[in-house]
């Protein structure tokens, strides 16, 4: 067996590497695993809003981000069928916030620019093709077993902090169940080179229709968007891809040529662990929860779950703290979840494929509102603030 100490992060997503940073920073060793052999750079999430820019600021990663990423500062609701397009510009956040824009950074890159901050740190550690396949705790530490290019070996650390995915094998290995619903349509996620400014659309824009609603974002500096929309469950992998034309030829404002640079059909839920924390071992992210990708609340959420785990792993271990303080995250952030995320990603969802044309109306006269009365406008574009959740009590946080 070997015995690493520190804290062992199970999965190199977002989520994991941000634990796994915000403990390096504080002096804390850490090792960060994962199955798979390099960052996965499937289509995610896309758009960070100011209270992600806080948290990528306090470690150190914003400039970077935004050397590589695209700042906006409008958005657009859009209903097709009505010729309704509503604008709002986050400047009418200026004073209120530091960061009054979203940033638009592929997942797979915000990946990339932590790990290459993480691996500046001695007391870091990050093994690739490395799958944790069973576990077992004990009052002073966390045993792992994990199957590796060169077989399965156990490690033994102090902590251990699930970030391994809506999968999550941590959480299995718990016998924690995975409470909520799954949804009835599948999403899919797709990028495209097309110039959707050329048709006046904002970088974030709502589609709203019963069947043909959309996501569209751009995704960086150059003119590469994300369009997401729905499909039938019902259809296999294969005829969702084949469908993917006809589906751009009813979303897309003309019949100009476009390329597709990656597809990603997937089913979406609602669901979350009915506790964070068992014994040594924490659970973060979509490994902890999970909500449908409208409104990009399921990674804003699990961000913020990561400096808060890390906040109280680091306070535990300095002495600042009590374990209660691992129970207060696992609370805390359970409580953001059940009572801001995924009301908040499910009223997006409704709304981007409501069928009622009376509360249709309804939600465009809503965005009208925020568009015209600035108040209304601020409490509309701070609701993912909510996401940060209450902090730790009383605790003694690493810059």
């Amino acid at each position: 067996m070997e015995n690493i100490g520190g804290v062992l992060v199970s999965g190199a997503g977002p989520v994991g590497l941000l634990t796994a940073l915000g403990l390096a920073k504080a002096g804390i060793k850490v090792t960060l695993l994962d199955a798979a052999a390099t960052i996965n750079d499937s289509p995610r999430a896309a758009i960070y809003y100011p209270v992600v820019q806080d948290v990528l600021e306090r470690y150190g990663l914003l400039a970077d981000a935004l050397e590589v990423g695209y700042q906006s500062t409008e958005f657009q609701f859009r209903a097709p069928s009505r010729e309704t397009v509503i604008r709002i510009s986050t400047t009418i956040l200026d004073g209120m916030v530091a960061h009054p824009s979203n940033l638009h950074l592929g997942q797979h890159t915000l990946a990339e620019l932590v790990l290459r901050h993480l691996r500046r740190y001695p007391n870091a550690e990050v093994r690739w093709n490395t799958s944790v396949v069973d576990l077992a705790q004990d009052p002073h530490g966390v045993t792992v077993q994990v199957d590796t290019t060169e077989g399965r070996r156990a490690l033994r650390a102090q902590w251990l902090v699930g970030a391994d995915g809506a999968r999550s094998t941590v959480r299995k290995l718990l016998n924690l169940p995975f409470e909520g619903h799954t949804w009835p349509d599948r999403f899919v996620a797709t990028n495209v080179r097309f110039d959707f400014g050329k048709y006046g659309y904002a970088p974030i824009n709502q589609v709203s229709d019963p069947v043909n609603w959309a996501v569209v974002a751009r995704l960086g500096q150059d003119n590469l968007w994300r369009c997401t929309f729905g499909e039938d469950a019902d259809l296999d992998e294969a005829e969702v891809r084949n469908r993917i034309p006809a589906r751009y030829a009813a979303i897309l404002p003309s019949t100009d040529s476009y390329e597709i640079v990656s597809a990603a059909p997937y089913r979406v839920h609602e669901r979350c662990a009915p506790k964070f924390r068992v014994g040594r071992v924490l659970l973060a992210g979509d490994a902890a929860h999970v909500c449908n990708p409208c409104g990009g609340l399921g990674l804003t959420t699990g961000l913020l779950d990561a400096t808060m785990a890390a906040d109280a792993l680091y306070a535990v271990i300095a002495g600042e703290a009590g374990e209660d303080v691992l129970d207060y995250y696992s609370r805390e952030r359970r409580r953001v979840y059940l009572e801001v995320t995924t009301p908040l990603a499910s009223n997006f969802k409704r709304l981007l494929s409501e069928k009622d044309p009376h509360k249709r109306r309804e939600d465009e006269a809503f965005y009208q509102l925020a568009a015209d009365d600035i108040d209304v406008g601020r409490r509309t574009l701070l609701y993912t603030n909510a996401v940060a959740g209450n902090p730790l009590p009383a605790r003694s946080v690493a810059a």
